[in-house]
């Protein structure tokens, strides 16, 4: 089951300074908050002068605490001219406070009142794990905040980047110990910049021994409104340091695919000022699987909050961000995230879902149980059973967010319509895409392939394990159904009506037919019967209209999304995924499956990242869970234990 996150309660000193009534320790200093964020971590670490100039700067912070250290460094960012064009803060928190007390806290700091609401409005469901928050700036330039919730140390064993600069404020050594430790600081060491620095109002014995011990040179300042001290510090041994990925030689990639995937990946790239060219067979966009009317939007509950759940969950809760921020920023797509009933297939399900829903472990604002009746009334329409109700989940349509995607991605996006890749190779340095005749349709230092199922067709990607799996949706017109409120499943999905239509599905076949079938829809309709009950009898499959797709599965049911493995390529005994040889140049953002709506921006943010050398969004072994060099890693390991 899911670690839950137990928010920090809201409590304030005689005088009026936030206090953390678990640790008995303030927030920030009694006099004035913004003075010590600027004197001590700020300049403490040589800011703003450290950055100016720089591409990217990576700030991380063990203590998130009220924000007041990431307005602060906001602010100074957005003051300085010579400001990095993207401001990485990564921070660590084990007890986030809740939206509303936050605001409460920021109230007090009124020179921070517009970058607070922006914090505010994008503020996360409060679930384990990474959330990456962006905030782009209209005059350009971005502030990426990630907020990995949990324990410190188990969050940083997890965090794939390079630091440049740490603001240690945890709360007082004495009372909070795990923030100070030498294991975590060892853990900082590891993914410490070159040069990089820290600062911290603490000045203890034991935490400079430690710092020292880890690999950093400190030295005491002049303390912060009548504290007489502060330390800071500078990286001095590089033994530890996690060598620095290989750049592109270029920013410029080549994708193949105008489905979700592809449209997604060129847009987050696009943001980072890449070059993008997408090839797509169609003469539109979202021409195979993301062509369908609507898909729904859920997250994945399951009983041992496995990899996938972890994943979907991260997935699932930046997808509804992230979107909100495309709409923001001028480039809608069609949705309706008001919320979706997850339906209990049985009475065994509805107690299973009733337990885990109410054990503790996620938020009100992420998942409740519902039983019959409520669900019932919820629907509008009588349920044979409760259901999981997701606030945030609901429909969104797949072509309109790939529109959007495209468009978002302005001038630094070409493409390349109803042309049909027949051969992908490199050469000189590039991929060079190859049309029929063998002609260059494309070529680039980057390749991705976003293409489903269809990759396979590809030498360089015949071997992938990737399975096409046919879904029919029925078409259901509006009016034939009864009244009914919300997106809803059990074992199948049904939508509100988008342009006149409900989708209903979906059929999952092992074979390559595209033509519409009556089984299908017959199929479909006993669905409607489980989510709807008595609404199935009042169709028949003529009546029905719909459309076939095919879902890129992989044997694990999870994404391929990275460097794409050299098959062939000698293995030594005992290698790591990390060390897995890969094919130059070449990445893929393919199976999907039945989740591609949920998988795919998140999926898309981690793969650009990883190009580009930003911090990683998402945990390390959620990224390893995706990695296309696993099946390969795993087919070696189970050789190695026959012989």
């Amino acid at each position: 089951m899911a670690t839950s996150i137990r928010p920090a309660d809201l409590a304030f000193d005689l005088g009026g300074t936030p206090v953390s009534p678990a640790y008995g320790d303030i927030y920030h200093a009694t006099q004035g908050g913004p003075g010590q964020a600027r004197h001590v971590f700020l300049a403490g670490n040589g800011l703003p002068g450290r950055w100016a100039g720089r591409e990217r700067f990576v700030i991380l912070e063990n203590g998130f605490g009220t924000g007041l250290n990431f307005l602060a460094t906001w602010a100074a960012w957005l003051a300085d001219a010579r400001r990095p064009d993207a401001l990485h803060y990564l921070a660590l928190e084990k007890h986030p406070f809740r939206q509303e007390d936050l605001a409460r806290l920021h109230a007090a700091w009124p020179e921070f009142a517009p970058l607070a609401a922006r914090l505010g409005q994008r503020w996360p469901v409060l679930t384990p794990g990474f959330h990456r928050l962006e905030f782009p700036q209209t005059d350009g330039g971005r502030v990426v905040l990630t907020l990995m919730l949990g324990e410190a140390e188990d969050c940083l064993k997890q965090l794939r980047g390079r630091v440049d600069a740490f603001y240690l404020d945890g709360f007082d050594p004495k009372k909070n110990p795990a923030m100070w430790s030498p294991s975590l600081f060892q853990r900082l060491v590891r993914l410490a910049a070159p040069g990089a620095t820290l600062a911290t109002w603490c000045v203890a014995r034991a935490v400079r021994d430690a710092l020292v011990g880890a690999g950093f040179a400190t030295e005491k300042g002049p303390g912060y409104a009548g504290k007489r001290d502060m330390l800071t510090g500078r990286l001095a041994a590089a033994r530890h340091q996690v060598p620095p990925a290989a750049p592109a030689p270029e920013r410029h990639a080549l994708i193949l695919g105008g489905g979700i995937a592809g449209c997604a990946l060129a847009q987050r790239l696009a943001v980072r000022g890449w070059r993008v060219d997408l090839i797509e067979r169609h003469g539109h966009l979202a021409g195979e699987g993301s062509g369908n009317l609507a898909g729904i939007v859920r997250p994945l509950l399951s009983r041992d909050d496995n990899i996938a759940s972890r994943l979907n969950r991260a997935c699932f809760l930046h997808a509804r961000r992230a979107w909100a921020d495309l709409e923001a920023a001028g480039f809608p797509s069609r949705r309706d995230l008001d919320g979706v009933l997850q339906i209990a297939r049985d009475a065994a399900h509805e107690d299973q879902q009733r337990t885990l829903a109410t054990a503790g472990a996620y938020p009100v604002d992420y998942v409740r149980f519902l039983d019959r009746d409520s669900a019932s009334a919820l629907v509008g329409w009588p349920t044979a059973f409760g259901g999981w109700w997701f606030p945030q989940g609901g429909w969104a349509s797949p072509p309109t967010l790939c529109q959007a995607l495209a468009d978002a991605a302005g001038g630094n996006l070409n493409l390349h319509m109803g042309r049909t890749v027949a051969g992908l190779e490199p050469a000189d340095g590039a991929w060079h895409a190859l049309d029929e005749a063998g002609d260059i349709l494309v070529q680039a230092p980057v390749a991705i392939l976003a293409s489903g199922a269809m990759a396979r067709a590809l030498e360089v990607a015949g071997d992938l394990p990737i399975t096409p799996v046919r879904g029919q949706v029925s078409h259901v017109a509006a009016g034939s159904l009864p009244p009914f409120r919300h997106a809803l499943c059990c074992e199948g999905y049904l939508t509100p009506a988008v342009d006149g239509i409900h989708c209903l599905g979906a059929s999952y076949a092992y074979d390559p037919g595209t033509e519409l079938r009556q089984d299908e829809h017959a199929g479909n309709l006993l669905r409607l019967g489980r989510i709807l009950p008595g609404a199935e009898q009042a169709l028949a499959t003529g009546d029905l209209n719909g459309r076939v797709g095919f879902r890129a599965a992989t044997p694990d049911r999870l994404p391929l999304a990275g460097a794409l493995p050299a098959k062939g390529a000698p293995l030594a005994p005992d290698i790591r995924l990390d060390d897995m040889p890969r094919l130059p140049g070449l990445h893929g953002l393919l199976g999907l499956g039945s989740r591609g709506l949920v998988w795919a921006t998140l999926a898309a943010e981690a793969l650009a990242s990883q190009l580009h050398g930003d911090p990683l969004p998402l945990e390390g072994d959620l990224l390893d869970a995706m990695d296309p060099a696993r099946f390969l890693l795993r087919q070696h390991r189970r050789g190695r234990n026959k012989t």
